[in-house]
């Protein structure tokens, strides 16, 4: 049997996308056990049952199981899928209502910016512990990580623990591609791409057509001169015009990493960032969840329909051969030139049945590499306050973080991180507690 635990399994949208590309597959029928964990016991339950409901109505005979323990759920695992949110709803809600009292403004707030500084103070740890379990409960397995900072993680945990074969998955990659042909008119099998930088900030290098080999960005400067209240009035459109490639991020999340946008009223109202989004999407979440469990609990069988989740591919591939191209977060070790061979990098990635395999990519362009570096400031210094637990470093991340540093002055920063250190407790590393 094929082990696949999935770890945070209670976010039960996302475990059932997940379970539901796993019954798509006729060659793994009967094959795998999916074994659900998470801390919160009403979650796991329903996460078990709807993922009980789909295996049973596609007949594919996997066997599904859950527990509260980690432990148990990882042990001899092949595949471990990491979908924690640490600290919910509530502390998500801190990381942006404490910076709003300083003035800082958010979008997204999960990747960098002081949202995503404190989002990896939580979670690096707990990814630790996974690696470490791993490590010694199932050292051959590959763990797939989908939580954010995407940057951050894996790096913590290959940097961290014994642990290194971990791979980050994201959808932000797949989704530019899949816009940018549409917003050019060609169909996205006829567009040959190569993009790489950090995950939810690579850039689009290569734009051409696979069959005449034209280069597409020419097109799309067209369409978005012709499209100046819309294209034009996007955050990444605008990244797109001053360094000349693409950015793979939406334009509400492009716009936290970067100095220029949401600390000025009119770049806001320009470029219609949209404040708190995060905030508001993890309330239609729980609303969502609510409506989940009410269907469950009158009995009615969740719809089963294939979502194409990476993990799940990655997992196909590996099991059967079948080669795909697939965009993958790993350790640098020298793909992109010019940054660090310990930062965690976003790169296309050949699957099958010889495992995963990371593209070189060599070279980026000058001011694409110089953007990586102003991310990569934030992600490292963040990575190392965990693993050293150091307050200090709290302190530099923010400091040199573009959003925060464009907004208030270093008192103002050290005084929030102070506050947001406080409210998070007992979720931040005990040396970060303590004030080392």
């Amino acid at each position: 049997m094929i082990r696949v635990a999935i770890i945070g399994a209670g976010s039960v949208e996302f475990t059932r996308n997940v379970v539901a590309d796993l019954c798509s597959f006729p060659e793994l029928a009967g094959q795998v056990t999916i074994a659900l964990h998470d801390i919160n016991a009403e979650r796991l339950a329903y996460s078990e049952r709807a993922a009980a409901s789909i295996v049973r109505r596609t007949g594919t005979g996997h066997r599904v199981e859950a527990s509260a323990e980690r432990r148990p759920a990882v042990q001899g695992a092949d595949y471990v899928i990491n979908e924690i949110q640490v600290g919910g709803y509530r502390h998500t809600l801190m990381d942006f209502e404490i910076p709003k009292k300083y003035g800082v403004r958010q979008t997204i707030g999960d990747t960098i910016g002081i949202g995503g500084i404190f989002r990896g103070l939580r979670t690096i740890p707990v990814a630790v512990g996974i690696g470490n379990d791993l490590h010694e409960l199932a050292p051959d397995a590959l763990l797939l990580n989908y939580t954010n900072p995407m940057a951050m993680v894996p790096w913590g945990v290959y940097e961290g623990t014994p642990f290194a074969n971990v791979v980050g998955v994201c959808h932000s990659v797949r989704d530019t591609h899949a816009f940018l042909a549409a917003a050019v008119g060609v169909p996205e099998e006829d567009v040959a791409f190569r993009t790489a930088g950090f995950n939810h900030q690579c850039f689009v290098l290569r734009f051409r057509h696979r069959g005449t080999g034209e280069d597409l960005y020419p097109r799309l400067r067209e369409v978005i001169e012709a499209d100046p209240e819309g294209l034009g009035r996007r955050v990444r459109v605008e990244i797109f015009r001053r360094f000349g490639y693409f950015p793979t991020e939406s334009s509400e999340h492009s716009s936290e990493y970067v100095p220029w946008f949401l600390h000025h009223d009119g770049q806001v109202e320009r470029f219609r960032c949209e404040i708190d989004e995060y905030v508001r999407r993890s309330e239609r979440n729980l609303e969502d969840w609510e409506q989940t469990k009410a269907a469950l609990d009158a009995g009615q069988e969740l719809e089963v329909e294939p979502a194409s989740e990476l993990a799940s591919e990655i997992i196909h591939s590996l099991e059967t051969g079948t080669a795909r191209e697939i965009y993958t977060n790993v350790r640098n070790g020298g793909l992109i030139d010019g940054l660090p061979g310990n930062a965690c990098v976003e790169v296309p990635t050949l699957v099958d049945k010889n495992g995963v395999q990371p593209t070189r990519i060599g070279a980026l362009p000058t001011q694409c590499l110089a953007l990586n570096r102003t991310f990569l400031n934030v992600v490292e210094l963040t990575v190392r306050a965990v693993l050293e637990e150091r307050r200090s470093l709290v302190y530099q991340a923010a400091l040199v973080d573009p959003n925060t540093a464009a907004t208030l002055t270093t008192e103002q920063i050290v005084a929030m991180c102070d506050d947001l250190i406080e409210a998070h407790g007992a979720l931040m590393p005990e040396g970060i507690r303590n004030g080392s």
